[in-house]
This record gives structure tokens, C-alpha cells and sequence, in this order.
């Protein structure tokens, strides 16, 4: 697996804590977390917890980033802005095509494959392990002000000056060759 790491040329920020009922950070995703593509999988959205965000946190965002896709820049399957700071929690399946399940004034904004919902892990047959880096990015601002069809590239863009601190959870996925 390459050391990558999408967070090293940004600033620092504070960690805090982001767990999961669907995934333990450092293993495999189950089969639903997959795309839909594959055997078993459903582009069902992780469930996501977090706390102990820093002080003056006044909203969140959260990404799921592939850092070894093979296409030079990775591949964003998740990316939802303007999440309250009075929310600490989404569910499973919060990231499907109404997001319905998302707390109000959230919204989640088209991944790399031009959809605004998450979309499953696909890593192409034989490529080796891929990483996903699910993250729940602290903000000092209530809201990023990015458009509901801009990308996740701009929305990290949006951030980079206004992230407190950042919870990150690493899930994996390999499809055998």
C-alpha cells in the first residue's frame, strides 16, 4: 500500500474521535459498503459517531477518500458540507440518493462519479489494498457557502482555512484479480 497521505501538505489541525457500528478503523469494509457494481455491495454509507471536537466548532463536514486510485488524484466517494455543530452522528445509509438522513441544512455534494450520494468501494480487480479515509472535518464556520454541485475538491479548498480539527477513520477494500 503507498504511504500517501492526503492530510500531510495541509495545516495541522486537532484529532478527535470518529467511531462506526458499520466499520472498525484499520479493517476491511463489510460487502453493503462496496459499490453496487460488485458482488454484495449496496453504496450504503458507513454510520458514522464522533466527539470531543475542539471549542469553537461551529459545523462539520464529512469526506470518504481513496488516496490509491489509480487516476493521479485519488477518488472522492463521499463529501457532505454543512453539517450542524449540534449534530455528532449520522446513520447508516445516510448517504443515499434523498439524503433524507442527513440533519437539516446538510447536503451532500457529487463525488467522482457526478453523484451526490456515496458511492461504494470498487478498487479495480488486482490493484492491491485501497484506503478510505473517512473523515469528519471541525469548522469554524456554520456554513462553507459551496455550491451543492461544486466538488469535493473544492469544498477541501473551502475548508482548508477553516478546519479546527479532523477525526479520521482508515476502512480498506481489495478486489481479488
Amino acid at each position: 500500500m503507498p504511504a500517501n497521505d492526503p492530510f500531510a501538505r495541509l495545516a495541522q489541525a486537532a484529532s478527535f474521535t470518529v467511531t462506526s457500528t458499520t466499520v472498525t478503523d484499520g479493517a476491511a469494509w463489510p460487502p453493503e459498503q462496496h459499490s453496487s457494481g460488485l458482488p454484495g455491495g449496496k453504496d450504503t454509507s458507513p454510520q458514522l459517531s464522533w466527539s470531543g471536537a475542539p471549542d469553537g466548532t461551529k459545523s462539520y463536514a464529512v469526506t470518504v477518500y481513496d488516496p490509491d486510485a489509480p487516476t493521479g488524484s485519488g477518488f472522492w466517494h463521499w463529501a457532505v458540507a454543512d453539517i450542524p455543530a449540534s449534530v455528532s452522528e449520522l446513520p447508516e445509509g445516510a448517504g443515499d440518493d434523498t439524503g433524507s438522513h442527513l440533519p437539516d441544512g446538510a447536503y451532500q455534494l457529487p463525488n467522482d462519479a457526478r453523484v451526490a450520494r456515496y458511492i461504494g468501494a470498487a478498487p479495480p480487480a488486482g490493484h492491491g489494498p485501497h484506503r478510505y479515509f473517512v473523515v469528519v472535518h471541525a469548522l469554524d464556520i456554520p456554513s462553507t457557502g459551496v455550491p451543492a454541485d461544486a466538488t469535493p475538491a473544492v469544498l477541501g479548498f473551502t475548508m482548508a482555512g477553516h478546519t479546527l480539527g479532523r477525526a479520521v477513520l482508515i476502512a480498506t477494500a481489495e478486489t481479488p484479480a
